[in-house]
């Protein structure tokens, strides 16, 4: 059989997903009978929450007697280390891109990545049927970032097709009419080279992606680059080191539609998964020949930020959560570890506190979520950038940012980005709206997407992706708020909660429970303790404000990700299935003063 294997990439919300459905409808991959739901590759429930792919995954059509494997892509900066991984397996790419937005950060990254790896994409423009569509100034556009990546003529010479991937329509001209997405399939058969499939000499394949089955262990995912592979065949495992080892292949997978299908043997150029080898890591090579050569080694980029998890040690500790013990977190990050590449652990001999490093806060975000929901209780550090030295100067992680925001509100974020040592590097105003790309420290970013969205009234949209170490910056004021802290524990009344909103806005309603040392609101100016269990004293005497009525503004709502935006350095993040609380490290105001954080 023929193999095409294609890699889609996109930028959040450019509609990849939505077209991978319609490529499936279409393509006759699934039976008639069965129900396919909207964003059917998105299947984890995070994902299908958030609008937005994490995992990169594998699916195949079928279509004129030829496989076609697509690699679905996370769209999402944080998780751009899986992307480049599987740009090994494919032999050219799908960039999509948003008819009106254009190209984004992560485009830029991952079409860099695609370029340098030789690979000559076809380029789709989405959603043309926007009314501030704008597809030949996008192409331009496209164009223009081709150019300033390097690419070669022949990569220069891309071919581009049309789409509205939400109706299952593409077209090669603007002025066709469009039915649906066969003009994209006639295109991706002709222009994507077959996979090279030389059955005659002994197999070759490599891993780029990891998945974990509770039955058959981990399983390693990989492009066969030479031979035949079979179940029960004995192998040689090259590792990173060069170190060889042999394992028996228990269990071979191929991918058909959405399913992952057993079958007793592959051949080269198409994509599987192999079970039975405990150790299998990203980059290691799996050979028939205990002689043979390794593949090129894949490099996984290194993480840029760390916080620690720790037992959730609250006078709360132990009341909504199942899973609360050090030995739980350990057992649970250990198996996290198992397929998320990206991911550092340092596992201390005693006591209870993980450093988890990863590429970003969503990165690091998406785990604690998913913990949480499985019924963990712990509380989070601060996250901290990770900082390197090179040749006795300190350097940080720099981001590559693009903001899109109506006009009126471009001075307060150039302002903003300025106070966090951003730079400027270019501006454009076009249509009552601004684009402004900047180079800034990742810790000039964290803790700026709630305050962004505030100052854009929810109209602006921030895109980062991270760019290069850089020479250190100095000192960032992350914070200009105070917090306020309960200094006692019970249930919030809305007679005391209407006293303390006048300092600043509150994180906490009503009747909500809340302890000592716990953070309930940002107040204005510094740092202080209030009581928000205070209740109206009642006697027989007719105040002057008797028939005033309480009124309370409705509070923020502090999810995960802006509490971890929030905290500062002596706070920590209490995550539970029910909640997300914010609390200082030492809960009372003497421990505060004694350890100088007061």
């Amino acid at each position: 059989m023929e193999f095409r294997n294609i890699a889609i990439i996109a930028h959040v919300d450019h509609g990849k997903t939505t077209l991978v459905d319609a490529m499936l409808k279409q393509s006759g991959t699934f039976a008639d009978r069965e129900v396919i739901q909207d964003c059917v590759m998105d299947s984890n429930e995070l994902e299908r929450e958030r609008g937005i792919t994490i995992y990169a995954k594998n699916t195949s059509i079928i279509v004129d007697g030829i496989k076609i494997n697509i690699v679905d892509t996370p769209g999402h900066a944080d998780f751009g280390s899986e992307v480049e991984r599987v740009l090994r397996m494919v032999d050219s790419v799908l960039l999509l891109v948003d008819a009106y937005e254009g190209p984004m950060p992560q485009t830029k990254f991952v079409l860099r990545k695609s370029l340098a790896l030789g690979l000559k994409p076809i380029v789709v423009i989405n959603k043309i049927d926007k009314p501030t569509a704008r597809p030949d100034a996008v192409l331009n556009m496209i164009f223009d970032l081709f150019v300033e990546l390097g690419a070669t003529e022949e990569q220069l010479d891309f071919k581009h097709i049309y789409a509205i991937g939400r109706d299952g329509v593409a077209k090669m001209n603007l002025e066709e009419e469009g039915k649906d997405l066969r003009p994209l399939f006639n295109l991706i058969l002709k222009t994507v080279p077959p996979a090279p499939s030389n059955t005659t000499v002994p197999m070759r394949m490599q891993i780029a992606n990891l998945k974990y089955d509770s039955y058959v262990g981990r399983i390693g995912v990989g492009r066969i680059y030479e031979g035949i592979i079979k179940a029960g065949q004995t192998v040689t495992i090259i590792n990173l080191d060069g170190s060889r080892e042999q394992h028996k292949i228990t269990k071979l997978y191929t991918h058909k539609g959405l399913a992952k299908v057993e079958v007793t043997e592959a051949e080269a150029g198409d994509i599987v998964q192999i079970a039975g080898i405990p150790g299998i890591y990203v980059g290691e090579t799996v050979a028939e020949d205990k002689e043979a050569e390794a593949l090129p080694t894949i490099g996984i980029d290194a993480p840029t930020l760390t916080m620690n998890l720790m037992v959730n040690t609250s006078p709360f500790a132990g009341r909504e959560g199942k899973l609360v013990t050090s030995r739980q977190i350990r057992e649970r990050l250990e198996r996290e570890l198992e397929t998320n590449v990206g991911l550092k652990v340092e596992f201390p001999e005693t006591g209870d506190e993980f450093r988890v490093s990863g590429r970003g806060e969503m990165h690091l975000a998406v785990l604690i979520e998913q913990m949480r929901r499985e019924g963990f209780e712990l509380q989070v550090s601060q996250p901290q950038v990770i900082m390197k030295e090179v040749d006795g100067a300190k350097m940080e992680p720099m981001e590559a940012v693009i903001v899109d925001v109506p006009d009126e509100f471009a001075g307060t974020v150039i302002d903003q980005l300025g106070r966090r040592k951003g730079e400027m590097s270019n501006l454009m105003s076009e249509n009552g709206s601004t684009r402004l790309e900047y180079s800034i420290p990742t810790r000039g970013l964290l803790g700026y997407r709630t305050m962004f969205m505030t100052d854009t009234k929810g109209e602006g949209t921030l895109s980062h992706i991270f760019s290069h170490y850089g020479q250190h910056k100095g000192e960032i004021n992350r914070r200009s708020t105070g917090s306020i802290i309960s200094g006692f524990m019970g249930k919030t009344t809305p007679y005391a909660l209407a006293m303390v909103q006048e300092r600043g806005p509150l994180f906490v309603a009503p009747g909500c429970e809340v302890y000592e040392g716990m953070v309930i609101g940002a107040s204005m100016k510094e740092t202080m303790t209030v009581n928000p269990v205070r209740e109206k004293q009642l006697t027989n005497m007719r105040a002057a404000s008797a028939d005033h009525i309480v009124v309370i503004t409705p509070p923020i709502d502090m999810n995960l990700e802006r509490a971890l935006e929030y905290i500062d350095t002596d706070e920590y993040v209490e995550v539970t299935p029910s909640n997300v609380r914010i609390r200082k490290q030492y809960l009372t105001e003497g421990d505060r003063k004694r350890h100088g954080v007061a």
